[in-house]
């Protein structure tokens, strides 16, 4: 009975999910603490739901429930404990739940550390995730539920887990890239909250920004992990080969660096609003642009384990309801917190708009070596392959002035004094610009490699 509880949960989550979605935002429009107050609640039904859902699948891998048809075929009992726990998000079906706890965790963490908050942003806030959750709850509900039995006849042993994947990185880099996946969607859901709410203050970016530079961290270590499995899993030799699902991570890790620096200037100096609103929009959508892209299986990678052509159509019709209602709603209502701020040609704030456009340039030459292929195979003209040239070619181009305006900006006074500071604000080495300066030193490296 235990796979129908589960089941039950997740259809209760999907009712929490909508409620969080609509009732809070009800609230707002009436100006009634009481319902905005009441997101807070539905984040915490939300996530004991999904948690509860999360915990009877791990249970049917622990003990070889292989009446599930989804642990039948990837588990056996032959398997360590360890592996049958992480078997649980190993494929299609529960990789996407493990998406969903994730999602409600960090729902639920923003209801409970934003109390400092205003209490309508953060009702706006919780609803905009709480829409998030409600339609990857509605996709594995319709589309990929993990309780699905085998009965009557179940098979006495399971097929077992991919052997590429009976690995310690199957632990850890799976839930660390979704946390970081995840965890764009709070920065997302403060850029709809300031569109819907028409303002976009220091205060409202002093909130967000923590957030993203979590997710920034989670991201950065899911991309480090996994370049080190695939390092002596896969075999080719090298951490990073501009494989499809390698640039699904990498374009949104792209995009949350440029937000983490455009959210230091809109808190500091009120410059960049608008431009800090749009990469939140865009780093989120690029992480959903990644999930279609690894769960569709539209395009050929070695790192491919839980694709599933005809369920990913379900994610790209759900990303481009997000983004483009996203899109839609800044170009309506995006003036309303523009910025009206004059910055001195080599402020450091003139050079790290600089580096932003040259973040968004190299995240648009991933997106496009990415995306290629793939677009001009469906037009019928043909199978090309772009390949590690074309990506060491062009970032050596676009990462040298990058370092140059990196290292200038550090020196600079901030607007409107055009001088040159001392060094003491130099950024710590695990800070995004130092690891942007890794990043080039390694491209430069396997470009000047034999």
């Amino acid at each position: 009975m235990m796979p129908e509880y589960g089941h039950a949960l997740l259809c209760l989550a999907l009712g929490v999910a909508l409620l969080l979605s609509v009732y809070p935002l009800w609230g707002v429009a009436r100006g009634d603490a009481r319902m905005m107050a009441s997101a807070g609640v539905f984040a915490w039904l939300l996530f004991i739901c999904v948690a509860g859902a999360f915990f009877v699948l791990v249970h049917a891998f622990v003990v070889n429930d292989f009446t599930v048809a989804y642990v039948a075929g990837n588990s056996n009992t032959q398997l360590p404990v360890w592996y049958r726990v992480a078997a649980t998000w190993g494929a299609h079906e529960g990789s996407l739940l493990l998406w969903v706890l994730l999602m409600s965790g960090w729902t639920l963490a923003v209801a409970v550390f934003s109390r400092q908050v205003p209490a309508d942003i953060v009702a706006r806030v919780l609803a905009v995730m709480g829409m998030v959750c409600a339609g990857f709850l509605a996709f594995i509900l319709f589309t990929s539920g993990p309780f699905a039995r085998t009965l009557p006849a179940f098979p006495v042993e399971g097929r077992d887990l991919n052997p590429l994947l009976q690995d310690p990185g199957l632990i850890f880099h799976p839930p660390l890239l979704y946390m970081g996946y995840v965890g764009f969607s709070v920065a997302f859901a403060f850029a709809i909250a300031a569109l819907l709410s028409g303002r976009l203050d220091s205060a409202f970016t002093r909130f967000a920004r923590p957030w993203t530079l979590a997710a920034w961290v989670f991201l950065t270590l899911g991309i480090v992990l996994g370049s080190a499995w695939a390092y002596y899993e896969l075999g080719w030799g090298g951490w990073w080969f501009w494989d499809p699902v390698e640039n699904a991570s990498f374009m949104p890790w792209l995009a949350g660096t440029a937000l983490l620096h455009s959210l230091a200037v809109t808190e500091q100096r009120a410059g960049f609003k608008a431009w800090t609103l749009l990469l939140s929009i865009c780093a989120f959508s690029l992480c959903l642009l990644g999930t279609f892209l690894v769960r569709s299986g539209v395009l050929v990678s070695v790192h491919a384990f839980a694709s599933d052509p005809a369920r990913g159509m379900f994610i790209l019709a759900f990303m481009v309801l997000v983004t483009g209602g996203s899109l839609l709603l800044f170009a309506v209502r995006g003036h309303r917190v523009r910025s009206r701020v004059n910055n001195a040609l080599w402020s450091r704030e003139s050079l790290l708009l600089g580096n932003n456009v040259l973040l968004m340039a190299a995240m648009l030459v991933v997106l496009l070596g990415t995306l290629l292929p793939l677009v001009h195979k469906q037009l019928g003209l043909g199978s090309i392959s772009v390949g590690e040239p074309f990506f060491n070619t062009m970032f050596t181009w676009l990462m040298v002035p990058f370092a140059l305006l990196l290292g200038w900006g550090r020196w600079c006074a901030g607007a409107g004094t055009g001088r040159v500071t001392s060094g003491r604000c130099c950024s710590p080495p695990w800070s995004p610009p130092w690891c942007c300066r890794y990043f080039c030193h390694g491209c430069w490296k396997i470009k000047s490699s034999p």
